[in-house]
């Protein structure tokens, strides 16, 4: 009897806790939402902070996390009057700070203290472990590169974002197959790549080197695209719904669907929006018919409802094929990462690297 009593108790814990979850995650897609509809004050910061506190169901060490983001941000603003650069241009305060982001990220700095001890500062590393949060989805995270020094293409480039958004400079996401860079422009040299998992700036030829990016991908705004600060958000609403499916493995969609159609909206081009939209209603379409999306049955065929659902999904898959989006295998993604390193002479922007970087 006893252990019935301690059992039911546990399930209800279990359900209390899971709707407590649930509650966050819906109030975080609608403060992010707010963001984009100009109620709220956009912040990068804070939609990531969110998006991860949703993810450790609101014990996310806040304070910590904005602590260690402050130091950052303190310490890049100090570097900015120390950097000197060749580059002439009327906007040079704001090159020296993209100069000074660029070497926090990925630059082993030499720092003497007020009792003249040297000691370096060491940059973020490359995590190769887990390298699209397969296994562990806070592997994405940035809370997780600050904890450990080591993180990815997609939590190297929002702090990066982040850190540019606390002193006063402005940083573009931008999109590559399973990737994530930053793009910066000024008045001398227009737009160009800024690569944080290399720490190069790579020209386009680099980005097309990988074989995945159909002309019409570019065509259709999928990749190469300096992003606004409103899609950078849509991309967060995105990675709540995907760590939402991970906390939540057997949910019914509604919430996923919900938060594609807020991110979408935005930013209507976004490749893991439109995937992740269109998985999802594959998986409602399989709970709903019992069956494997391609097995077309007969019973599913003389359903006029079920018959258009399904020719709505595999509509969709088609539009996302014909953007231009191609699947990059993994194996395929490291060695193209690696060929910065293999090729940087034939990959790398000389002109920046010799106006961006202190003397």
């Amino acid at each position: 009897m006893q252990k019935r009593i301690f059992l039911l108790a546990l399930l209800i814990n279990i359900s209390l806790w899971s709707q407590d979850q649930e509650k966050i995650y819906n109030d975080t897609l609608e403060q992010l939402n707010c963001m984009l509809k100009d109620s709220c004050q956009l912040s990068f910061k804070k939609a990531v902070m969110s998006v991860e506190n949703a993810y450790y169901n609101n014990v996310l060490d806040t304070v910590g996390f904005n602590f260690e983001i402050k130091r950052l941000s303190s310490f890049t603003s100090s570097m900015v009057n120390q950097i000197k650069l060749k580059y002439q241009g009327k906007d040079s305060l704001k090159v020296k700070k993209y100069a000074a982001l660029f070497s926090i990220v990925t630059d082993t700095i030499p720092i003497v203290d007020k009792d003249g001890v040297m000691y370096e500062y060491i940059p973020y590393v490359y995590d190769f472990e887990d390298i699209w949060g397969l296994k562990n989805w806070d592997s994405m995270f940035v809370s997780k590169l600050l904890e450990t020094g080591k993180g990815n293409c997609h939590s190297m480039p929002y702090l990066y974002k982040i850190l540019a958004e606390e002193i006063g400079a402005d940083a573009h996401l931008a999109i590559a197959p399973n990737h994530i860079y930053i793009k910066h422009r000024n008045e001398i040299d227009g737009w160009y790549n800024t690569e944080l998992t290399s720490g190069i700036f790579p020209n386009d030829a680099w980005l097309m080197a990988s074989g995945y990016i159909h002309l019409d991908a570019i065509t259709n705004k999928m990749y190469m695209e300096a992003l606004s600060d409103k899609q950078s958000i849509a991309m967060c609403i995105i990675d709540l719904a995907q760590g939402y499916n991970k906390v939540f493995p057997d949910n019914d969609g509604q919430f996923v669907m919900k938060a594609c159609q807020v991110a979408l909206q935005y930013y209507p081009h976004y490749i893991n929006g439109r995937i992740l939209q269109a998985e999802t209603k594959k998986k409602v379409f399989e709970k709903e018919v019992k069956k494997d999306f391609d097995v077309f049955t007969k019973e599913v065929y003389e359903d006029d409802f079920l018959r258009l659902q399904f020719l709505e999904i595999q509509h969709e898959y088609v539009s996302i094929h014909e953007s231009g989006y191609r699947r990059m295998p993994e194996e395929m993604y490291l060695n193209w990462l690696n060929s910065l390193k293999e090729e940087r002479k034939k990959y790398e922007n000389k002109k920046i690297t010799n106006t961006d970087k202190s003397n």
